[in-house]
């Protein structure tokens, strides 16, 4: 895409950036400015602390009631602290409008990270009445952080952005990859993101184009996508939400274009809705996206939604709530596909080469430890030391508990004393997984301390519960690929 195609002109933004740059209109200046209380306020939409804060006005002060309190302010004090950004190309450019007797922001621009700024249109709630646009450009909402935080961030070559809308995605992309590309179905998305990059002196490829048609035939290191990924009968009315493909098409058509957009060691993570369907267990079908790509898939459900609270969440995300015919159909969509429940989660996708890929769907509900990404990164490694090693070679490696690794035990009191009815191995940090295991495994587990090789290890449990130890070798295998995977056990690598 051209480089002139912004929200202002090449001159302008960098004027742009000056303004905000003296003023020290970054994330680290706003918190010096207003302090602590404030800024938590301000985060939370509760601006007295801020407004209070800045009532002795210059630049930063200005710009903080204009862009985070949504204030209207007088045309001199708006045009000195955007100064030497022209007036008239901010009025032009829609950064600022007229309001009454002054201006006030015409678009979102918040400050990001140490020093970004990521320009998108206003959320509907700080405009009321006014229906959003149809190529409504979000700025940086929950799913974006999702996103952000699942994603590997390994050093690469090349990372492609599916649909970047305002550009964040692409903006991290840039600290970890040599060339960024990204891509929009909307011109409109692709001028902000256009400004975002120029804004933040970054050089991205921007096309246009539906998901992956304007990189047809080119692979790319990391591929990540926040698509428009919700579920309903195809009717598209805000492009950020909304693809035109019936139900949850858009996530297994993403899976099936993956093995043409990666490059041998390639991941493609991206954020997909599904359907719960009434008799149908809905891991089984989110598999079966995967089925002939020949690539390794971790799916983790994050969240569940019923349909009418799915509905009432996104009407409500574009304003229209007060539609009862849209979402009396949205919801009969539902009742006639007989989706019981929709679920929000991350695709992980790694094209590693092998002709017996790792398929897993599973529920991650519990709070991990952050970034998601480096466990993504983490149980990716995990499946490479596990394909190589058939069950004699995992016996023949040494074991260390995962760190902290608890247990946890619920027991009955009876006539003899306590009785364990159960045994929860519990892991605090990293994915946070709880794990029911019998006396035999804990015992195992317990073993694990990084000395002996499993197989020895073994050989003692068998002399101790009277096993076969040839019989508890065999059983042993899948059982350590399992607690391998988890991540409760690790293998000792010097």
């Amino acid at each position: 895409m051209d480089r002139h195609d912004m929200l202002l002109s090449p001159a302008g933004v960098e004027a742009l950036r000056t303004a905000l740059t003296r003023a020290d209109f970054t994330s680290n200046g706003i918190a010096a400015r207003l302090g602590p209380q404030a800024t938590g306020g301000a985060a939370r939409n509760d601006f007295r602390a801020a407004l209070r804060a800045t009532e002795e006005r210059d630049p930063l002060a200005t710009l903080i009631r204009v862009f985070i309190c949504d204030q209207t302010e007088p045309e001199a004090a708006v045009a000195a602290a955007l100064a030497p950004l022209d007036l008239g190309e901010a009025l032009a450019g829609g950064i600022v409008e007229r309001h009454g007797d002054g201006l006030r922001a015409g678009v979102d621009l918040e400050p990001y990270g140490d020093d970004w700024w990521v320009l998108a249109d206003l959320p509907a709630s700080a405009r009321p009445g006014r229906p959003l646009h149809s190529e409504h450009v979000l700025g940086i909402g929950g799913a974006s952080q999702t996103l952000l935080g699942a994603t590997v961030r390994r050093p690469v070559e090349t990372a492609l952005d599916l649909g970047t809308g305002s550009g964040v995605q692409a903006l991290h992309l840039s600290t970890h990859a040599r060339t960024v590309t990204a891509t929009d179905v909307s011109e409109r998305a692709l001028r902000f993101a256009a400004t975002t990059a120029a804004l933040n002196g970054q050089d991205w490829e921007l096309l246009r184009g539906d998901l992956v048609t304007p990189v047809a035939g080119r692979r790319f290191d990391l591929v990540v996508s926040n698509p428009p990924f919700v579920v309903g009968p195809g009717t598209t009315t805000h492009v950020y939400r909304d693809s035109g493909r019936v139900g949850d098409a858009i996530g297994s058509e993403l899976a099936a274009a993956a093995p043409g957009l990666l490059t041998e060691g390639g991941t493609m993570q991206y954020l997909a809705n599904w359907v719960h369907v009434a008799g149908e267990e809905w891991g089984e079908r989110v598999a079966g996206w995967f089925a002939g790509t020949g690539l390794d898939a971790w799916v983790i459900q994050r969240e569940v939604a019923d349909p009418m609270a799915y509905v009432n969440l996104w009407l409500t995300d574009v304003g229209e709530a007060a539609d009862p015919q849209r979402m009396a159909a949205w919801l009969d969509w539902f009742d006639a596909h007989k989706v019981e429940a929709i679920g929000f989660g991350i695709v992980s996708l790694r094209r590693a080469g092998h002709a017996d890929p790792v398929v897993r769907v599973e529920d991650l509900r519990q709070r991990v430890e952050p970034p998601l990404g480096d466990q993504v990164a983490a149980w990716f490694d995990r499946q490479d030391f596990l394909r190589v090693r058939d069950t004699d070679a995992l016996l023949a490696e040494r074991y260390r508990a995962a760190a902290g690794l608890q247990l946890r035990q619920e027991a009955t009191m009876g006539d003899e004393g306590w009785a364990v009815d159960r045994q929860v191995l519990v892991m605090p940090r990293g994915l946070r997984w709880t794990e029911e295991v019998d006396p035999l495994v804990l015992a195992l587990v317990g073993g694990c301390d990084g000395r002996l090789p499993l197989r020895d290890q073994l050989t003692l449990l068998a002399a101790a519960h009277d096993v076969a130890p040839e019989e508890l070798a065999e059983a042993a295998g899948p059982i350590v690929s399992h607690l391998v995977e988890r991540g409760i056990i690790e293998p000792v690598t010097a």
